[in-house]
């Protein structure tokens, strides 16, 4: 159903570059604008109708489920590298162990010289775990990941949800005094914290570097448990996908389009009802912490599945035409395309480049991200044309490998 090319499952590769460009449509907030800006538009300061609508409706299409395919995509193919090195008779496991050890030292460098909202480090450790569990069968992995799923991002929503009515109280103006006085000095806090982090991210690369190390030594550590609930599950169930043949096209087409529609259209209902209640109350920043954190962790989810199945599905056909070896090929390169993309949105928006930080709301962010997919698209094809890998993804390869790979075609 979906061919080899070179050794490779180009479903993943497609499936990938889909996942990368979607990354690019919500970190776009993040380095726009202060970090604070990726849960409500209305941070540091109220936009308009052009801006909320602009930010709902990628909250709706992409917020939460191009990072659930990618990582759905990194479990599959983390089983799919142990097998290969397992039929050309090497340690799988120990081929793994390096390549998670190198990309955690990749994540913390993106972390520490370029931007506050890497993901790589999170998913090396998540990476370890899942590690542990390559043995499973993938009904156990399946069933063993939604407990995971459901009990950490459910007690997350229980434990914030005394905030979230406080605030949806203050709002309607039926809080106590108290309670209106300490939201009002929270909101505060939280406008000063952003207008702080703008300033910060005005100056050099070198500030901003020494600050990150200095200030933010263990948020990178930090950051990885909080979101271990989400990349460890979504990783099992990524190798229970593979293990089932669901990406080399075993799984029935019937099955495919049922799950495919069904997921989507519902996880999409349920995104929808989510904005349905902040977008009236202006994306209030309790609720909007705790939705992107935890309420919108199954709409995600299922929205993810409903994605994977009708890309899946396409994948054939899609594959033989030229945008998809346009997606193809920015997929063979996702990793260079997520640091190549820090880079550029930050030369553009941070002090050592450019400068834009907070001069663009969302409506006016989305030219960006059309600009970065050119520029993703147009460096993959280009690069690809002579290169057999990625230049980030070659040189992982050759640091696992302890030794320099060829890499010109």
């Amino acid at each position: 159903m979906t061919g080899a090319q070179s050794g490779r499952i180009v479903t993943l590769d497609l499936i990938r570059g889909v996942a990368v460009l979607g990354i690019l449509a919500i970190n776009i907030g993040g380095f726009a604008g202060p970090s604070l800006s990726t849960l409500s538009p209305e941070l540091p300061s109220a936009v308009s109708r052009a801006d909320e609508t602009a930010y709902a409706l990628s909250f709706l299409l992409f917020e939460g489920k191009m990072r659930a395919l990618f990582t759905l995509l990194f479990g599959a193919s983390t089983v799919l590298l142990i097998d290969r090195a397992e039929e050309s008779g090497r340690f799988g496991i120990g081929v793994q162990v390096r390549r998670l050890a190198w990309l955690a030292l990749f994540g913390l460098a993106h972390f520490y010289l370029l931007w506050w909202g890497d993901i790589l480090f999170a998913y090396a450790i998540a990476g370890f775990v899942a590690l542990t569990l390559v043995e499973l069968k993938p009904r156990t992995l399946v069933i063993a990941a939604l407990a995971i799923f459901t009990i950490w991002h459910g007690s997350g929503a229980l434990l914030s949800a005394p905030d979230v009515l406080r605030e949806n109280r203050v709002l309607h103006g039926t809080a106590t005094p108290a309670e209106t006085r300490a939201y009002g000095e929270l909101r505060q806090q939280i406008e000063d914290y952003a207008r702080q982090e703008t300033a910060a991210l005005s100056g050099s690369f070198a500030d901003q570097a020494r600050s990150r190390i200095v200030g933010k030594t263990f948020e990178p550590f930090t950051g990885a448990w909080d979101a271990l609930g989400e990349t460890l599950p979504l990783m099992m169930i990524g190798m229970a996908l593979l293990r089932t043949g669901f990406f080399s096209g075993a799984w029935r087409k019937r099955t495919l389009v049922a799950i495919g529609l069904g997921a989507s259209v519902t996880g999409l209902a349920l995104s929808g009802a989510i904005i349905a209640f902040v977008w009236p109350r202006a994306f209030p920043f309790e609720a909007m912490e705790s939705a992107i954190r935890y309420w919108t962790a199954i709409p995600h989810l299922v929205t993810a599945i409903g994605y994977a199945c009708l890309l899946v599905l396409i994948a054939p056909r899609l594959s033989g035409t030229l945008p998809g070896h346009w997606l193809m090929n920015c997929g063979r390169m996702a990793f260079s395309n997520y640091i190549g993309t820090t880079v550029l949105m930050t030369w553009i928006f941070y002090g050592w480049g450019l400068g834009w930080i907070e001069r663009f709301g969302p409506a006016w962010q989305w030219a960006f991200v059309l600009l970065g997919w050119a520029a993703m698209i147009l460096f993959s094809n280009l690069w690809l044309g002579r290169f057999r890998r990625g230049p980030l993804e070659w040189l992982w390869r050759s640091l696992v490998e302890g030794h320099r790979l060829p890499n010109l075609r």
